[in-house]
């Protein structure tokens, strides 16, 4: 089973329909340093058309047509994203170091990102390293108030777009980009123009070792950007953003089911505890745990965990712990669960499991740095690569 120096990082291009996902892959996938990309285009309708709309060699292409890859096709990317590896190992394709896929408009991101972690051979060879999405300025917020996969679009990204803000008035769009920041406020926003944005904005968003420092980690946990790939910010977005992370939002008037909140232990965990209530509440709301990410304090051990509803990604052990921060730190969006019902399932596993909810830290694992962690059998992860998330 390969390392994540090894596994091949997939970003996830999603947005409900016209929002400009074709726009912006054109345009990226001619910028520097993106010539070893292979693009998986999913289209709807017995004639694909979008794949010829974007300018690059045919050999990086393939596309899913006539379905969504949140049903019916779900199990032809799977099985695309295995003939790519094998193509590539052969030596029958160029020598990708990097997938993009992108979804239909109407496609529900979450079965795309549980198949990293549902099927074993797929997250052998590849890793997610982020979800993008693009939410059109003039219609968007009309699609979050009617279609139910806009906002789970938007609520499960990593990356925000705002897209054709030269064509929609300047109040709809303070509007939309405050509603985006409530709903789900770890996400980066930028405004995107024809498609332009530097790609170091929104790849490379996932942890790519266990060896991770402190900047990788706070990305991944949703901090602001920083660095080549942030602008300046506006006081109106630095006020928006204050609290945001790793910190309480309230809901947004109009989408009041969505809440994105976080909870913080400063003792140790012992796992079969944690492990014990990621199971309770997989199973009590998996389908309203829309995304969850961490830091776990394991007996002392730095273990990162994310997951997507029912499903959870290997866990990872840090070679270190990036900052002297040795507090547990989960992160969640969810669909109508609010922190407090999420901090009593953590009080019942613990009664379940008969121990107190954390315990002082015990002494230095045996296990090296970057190995399994050891799991109960009930919990609902894929097998573990020990690097990489």
């Amino acid at each position: 089973m390969g390392t994540a120096g090894t596994r091949i990082p997939v970003t996830v291009l999603t947005g409900f329909l016209g929002a400009g996902k074709t726009t912006l892959l054109n345009r990226l996938v001619q910028q520097e340093g993106m010539s070893r990309v292979a693009v998986v285009i999913n289209e709807l309708g017995d004639i694909p058309i979008d794949h010829d709309l974007v300018a690059t060699s045919s050999e990086n292409f393939s596309v899913l047509a006539n379905g969504c890859i949140c049903c019916s096709v779900r199990t032809d990317l799977q099985d695309t994203l295995r003939e790519l590896f094998a193509r590539r190992r052969s030596g029958d394709t160029f020598d990708f170091d990097r997938v993009l896929i992108e979804t239909t408009g109407l496609a529900d991101p979450a079965p795309v990102i549980q198949s990293f972690s549902s099927d074993g051979l797929i997250g052998a060879q590849y890793r997610l390293d982020g979800v993008v999405t693009l939410v059109d300025a003039v219609n968007g917020a009309g699609q979050l108030d009617r279609q139910p996969e806009a906002v789970k679009q938007a609520a499960l990204a990593d990356r925000l777009l705002l897209t054709k803000t030269d064509l929609a008035g300047p109040a709809a769009v303070a509007g939309l980009r405050e509603r985006l920041r409530a709903l789900n406020p770890g996400a980066a926003l930028r405004d995107v123009l024809m498609g332009e944005v530097e790609p170091q904005f929104i790849l490379d968003l996932g942890l790519a070792s266990s060896r991770a420092d402190a900047a990788a980690l706070e990305r991944f946990l949703g901090a602001p950007a920083t660095g080549a790939a942030a602008r300046p910010a506006s006081a109106g977005e630095q006020a928006a953003a204050a609290g945001s992370y790793l910190g309480d939002r309230l809901p947004s008037r109009h989408d009041p089911g969505i809440r994105s909140f976080s909870l913080r232990f400063d003792a140790p965990f012992r796992w079969a505890v944690f492990a014990a209530a990621i199971d309770l509440l997989t199973a009590l709301r998996g389908a309203d745990l829309l995304r969850m990410k961490g830091i776990v304090n394991v007996e002392g051990e730095p273990v990162v965990v994310q997951g997507v509803q029912h499903l959870f990604h290997p866990a990872v052990t840090l070679a270190a712990w990036p900052s002297a921060d040795r507090s547990s730190r989960l992160v969640f969006i969810t669909r109508n669960i609010d922190a407090a019902n999420v901090q009593a399932l953590f009080a019942a596993a613990s009664a379940l499991a008969g121990a107190p909810l954390t315990e002082p830290a015990a002494a230095p694992a045996t296990q090296p740095a970057g190995a399994p962690v050891t799991e109960p059998a009930g919990v609902r992860r894929g097998e573990r690569t020990g690097d990489g998330a």
